[in-house]
């Protein structure tokens, strides 16, 4: 088993969050400017149809979990997994309904400065300091962000329909990420229970930050291709290995 010492602190692998709760938005995007968002990591996107690509807005607030209690915000685009050979048509589009592809971190705020050292020194998450403001009213959903004293989000999802338990079931993704010139990927497994989803439900406002300057590049704020939210979800974190 490996173990992390940070800030002092022992973490043994795998992490594990217990419960937290999220609640996301999922758009449709220009692909190539969305690879262009994410050239560095030298990962590429997945392509659907129409030159489009899927990008995801999702607050997270954690609960109960072996890095604490904090508040997570992420930008993250599906892409190709690094062990990917399909070049057939609508490939891209297959390995992204049967799980074949993987989720590229792009942005990832908090506001703790333990999971910060842990995210960054663990999987080289993305993470840097933010201020968190989330509401829950009834179904509904709002998260806002600012950095710097500058507004980067302000997203509201709407209530949606709950989905029957058989949906609510196990998932995997392999998680990637990209600082210091170094592409890791970590494996990344998902319990969730009190689903809701539907069709758009999202409403955007994109402030003045240099990261809503990019989240405007790729045309949003737009209506929304989905939305979902999630009551109880739990998690595990596997160690990353660069790629």
């Amino acid at each position: 088993m490996t173990t992390h010492t940070i800030l002092g602190k022992d973490i043994h692998m795998p992490v594990r969050i217990r419960l937290a709760r999220t609640f996301m938005a999922t758009y449709v995007v220009p692909a190539d400017a969305a690879q262009r968002a994410i050239d560095y990591s030298g990962l590429d996107i997945l392509r659907l149809p129409g030159g489009r690509a899927v990008c995801t807005l999702v607050f997270v607030d954690y609960l109960d979990g072996d890095l604490g209690p904090y508040n997570e915000f992420g930008v993250s685009f599906m892409v190709h997994h690094h062990r990917a050979t399909t070049t057939a048509r609508f490939g891209d589009l297959r390995a992204m309904l049967t799980g074949g592809a993987g989720v590229f971190i792009h942005r990832l705020p908090v506001d703790g400065e333990f999971t910060l050292a842990a995210g960054r020194g663990i999987w080289g998450f993305p993470k840097e300091l933010a201020d968190f403001t989330v509401h829950r009213d009834g179904g509904s959903r709002r998260g806002v962000l600012h950095q710097g004293g500058k507004l980067v989000v302000n997203l509201a999802v709407r209530p949606g329909i709950a989905l029957p338990s058989w949906r609510n079931t196990a998932s995997s993704f392999d998680a990637y990420s990209h600082i210091d010139g170094v592409t890791r990927c970590t494996p990344w497994h998902m319990e969730p229970s009190g689903m809701r989803a539907r069709a758009g439900g999202a409403d955007l406002t994109l402030g003045d930050h240099a990261w809503a300057a990019e989240l405007s590049s790729l045309g949003l704020p737009k209506r929304a291709l989905m939305t979902s939210v999630v009551d109880h979800l739990a998690m595990t974190f596997q160690d990353a290995v660069p790629v």
